[in-house]
């Protein structure tokens, strides 16, 4: 029960800031804020050590996932049950929807068409591209996820800070694209709140994340990337 409470509270951390960043700041929809690198760097950073807090706080506890994707890699990875790990993915769920809901108070309820939500723009990018771009970001953030916290050749107690940098780094590139979610949770509640596209577009923030993690994990469990095997 405490890992789920960590996952739950980590989550709902990341949501907040993250997402706070983008509404409470007036940089609004991520998508749309995408005038640069410099432009984006707030965003990134937002989420980025979001991530790398709650590593260290709540990481001792469940290991930080804070991600149903990161979840589904330590599945096929074999560091975590099938079971454990749907627990895991509802516990997450249920935390962005309390960040979420903590950051609709603090709007006032009026956050319209602005509330971190992640989306494109189907004009300027195809569902096969966005698809991808989630689908291989995810990969790579999971990837960095295990091999820093591999018990041999791991990053040790700086692997908080390696999987926060590189989540922002990959917000640098990915932002244009998609908003650059890599997680199934935190785009799920404010991709409801708002509704209309962003609602829609729910699926495949849900489906390319998790396949992404999916195939990172199997990667280690088959030995090709890990130097544990």
């Amino acid at each position: 029960m405490n890992k789920l409470i960590a996952e739950v509270f980590g989550t709902a951390v990341l949501v907040l800031v993250g997402c706070g960043a983008v509404a409470l700041a007036g940089y609004g929809n991520a998508t749309a804020f995408a005038s640069g690198a410099l432009g984006i760097l707030p965003i990134a950073l937002a989420f980025g050590l979001s991530v790398t807090a709650m590593a260290y706080g709540i990481g001792p506890v469940s290991g930080c996932h804070i991600n149903p994707a990161v979840t589904a890699a330590m599945i096929t990875s074999g560091r975590m049950s099938a079971g454990e790990g749907v627990k895991y993915m509802i516990a997450q769920v249920v935390g962005a929807f309390i960040g979420a809901g903590i950051l609709a108070v603090i709007l006032g309820g009026k956050a319209g068409a602005v509330f971190g939500q992640t989306t494109f723009d189907p004009a300027k990018v195809s569902i096969g591209v966005a698809f991808l771009v989630e689908f291989v970001a995810t990969m790579i953030f999971t990837v960095v996820i295990l091999g820093a916290t591999q018990a041999k050749g791991g990053a040790g107690n700086v692997a908080g800070l390696i999987i926060g940098l590189t989540l922002a780094v990959l917000h640098l590139a990915f932002v244009p694209v998609t908003g650059n979610s890599l997680n199934p949770a935190r785009t799920l509640a404010p991709n409801l709140y708002v509704g209309g596209q962003a609602a829609a577009q729910i699926w495949l923030y849900i489906a390319a994340p998790l396949l992404g993690g999916a195939v990172a994990g199997f990667l280690f469990k088959s030995g090709t990337l890990s130097v544990e095997k």
